[in-house]
């Protein structure tokens, strides 16, 4: 084909493009445009040539636009060609996801004449992102952080100050009423700490007598008493390069403080029936459902080791006040039940969830669990209704709560987020949507849902 039949038919050949097309003057008004253009926007040629391209709202575009007098596009100022992933909007408002590829048209001089771009429909490609994004999001929920289960603004706090625990070897101590999930967090911090290669070890100050404390504890020799017959390597040498859990540190006997206290000062223990050190490099975490003030105070607890083991203290709220995670948890229980049951239950109604929003759950997120379990033995198939709940969840309601006023505070902290992300990424939705963890489509529909004027918002 000669250039001159080239030339003739060009107008034809652009039009059985699969892309979307446009031309853009100097001045950003478009020139022309593909039929694939049309049929990806729903504009027709005659309703966008001679305006400006900024009437697709390409997000892309948000902090392209130049105020300089010599070029309509900081996109297109060094003069190559960009290839950016974004969305446009549609005549009808609906978001269309496009790779858009776009360069300088010049002559033969150098001289710029105007732009091109191309818009090649990605929202295939996005819908398997968005399905990814949703696949990790169950697998999340499922394990939530480490295994903690919480959206609420103080389990997001606790998050935080879990990381940068984990990142010091100082003793951290963990207040919480029984259920509140102490050992999880416990857990939690040494699987993002330094010392995640090395071992975890968990025990229970409350489990054993002073004498068989002890043993556990630092360990024994053979011989060292009545039926020691072998030697027994103690929980903190276990512990050795990793991190030690000790629960219910307020229940350990005076005499077995006075020894921990040691081991924490001198980072050695010696066995039970041995007096030779041993050194021990160990984090330790401990837990406490008690008040140690009240236990310093009847002299039942050494202030000198409070001192010692209350470096980081994390307080675990209780379920009752942190109710907006009640569903989150609720959800994360019945999927894994099902899956280990393979019973078809759905989830829960709204009636038998009101009355968990209104129970006061003195035995935390554990009682919430058993609860479930519970509903999962009595229900068949389908959602788990009000007379399928323990009894003593719906004979010992303490008042109605208000179920929506949570639903409404979980919107206003997804609005406030969204808000702050915007601000923070200086209105870019893309960088935005990293920020919250979600898709750039999130990111606009959340804007469409909340109203949420981007200029209002960076100019606040």
């Amino acid at each position: 084909m000669k250039e001159q039949e080239i030339n003739r038919y060009w107008k034809r050949m652009i039009n059985t493009m699969n892309d979307g097309l446009l031309l853009i003057g100097l001045d950003g008004a478009i020139i022309m445009v593909n039929r694939a253009f049309e049929r990806l926007t729903g504009f027709s040629g005659d309703e966008v040539i001679g305006r400006p391209c900024t009437l697709l709202n390409c997000d892309a575009c948000e902090t392209a636009l130049s105020e300089e007098e010599d070029g309509w596009c900081s996109l297109f100022k060094e003069g190559q060609e960009s290839r950016k992933r974004c969305l446009v909007l549609r005549k009808d408002g609906t978001c269309l996801p496009v790779l858009k590829n776009a360069s300088l048209l010049k002559d033969e001089e150098g001289k710029v004449l105007g732009a091109i771009e191309t818009l090649t429909d990605i929202s295939e490609l996005e819908r398997m992102d968005e399905e990814i994004d949703q696949l990790s999001l169950q697998l999340d929920s499922q394990g939530g952080f480490h295994g903690i289960i919480g959206e609420s603004p103080v389990m997001k706090r606790i998050f935080q100050v879990i990381k940068k625990a984990a990142q010091s070897d100082a003793p951290v101590i963990i207040y919480g009423e029984s259920g509140t999930g102490k050992e999880l967090v416990a857990r939690a911090i040494h699987r993002v700490g330094r010392r995640r290669e090395g071992p975890f070890i968990q025990f229970s100050c409350a489990a054993l007598n002073e004498a068989l404390l002890e043993s556990e504890l630092f360990g024994h020799v053979k011989g060292a008493f009545t039926g020691a017959y072998r030697h027994r390597l103690g929980r903190f040498e276990a512990a050795h390069g990793g991190d030690i859990f000790l629960d219910e540190i307020g229940d350990i006997p005076p005499s077995i403080q006075v020894k921990l206290l040691r081991v924490l000062e001198t980072r050695q223990v010696e066995r039970v029936g041995d007096h030779t050190p041993i050194f021990v490099d160990v984090r330790i975490i401990t837990a406490t459902n008690k008040d140690l003030g009240e236990l310093i105070a009847q002299k039942s607890f050494r202030e000198d080791l409070y001192f010692r083991i209350n470096v980081i203290p994390i307080h675990l709220p209780p379920l009752r006040d942190r109710l907006d995670d009640i569903p989150l948890l609720v959800d994360s229980f019945i999927r894994r039940l099902r899956s280990r049951t393979g019973k078809r239950i759905t989830g829960i109604s709204s009636g038998a969830m009101e009355y968990f929003m209104s129970y006061e759950w003195p035995g935390n997120v554990r009682e919430l669990k058993s609860a479930i379990e519970y509903a999962f033995v009595i229900a068949e198939q389908g959602l788990i209704h009000l007379e399928q709940l323990p009894p003593h969840v719906i004979g010992n309601r303490r008042g109605k709560r208000d179920f929506r006023g949570v639903v409404e505070r979980r919107k206003t902290a997804e609005k406030q987020a969204l808000i702050n992300a915007l601000r923070q990424s200086n209105g870019n939705q893309s960088q935005a949507a990293r920020i919250l963890g979600v898709n750039r489509v999130t990111v606009w529909n959340r804007m469409k849902k909340y109203g949420i004027d981007l200029k209002k918002v960076l100019i606040s």
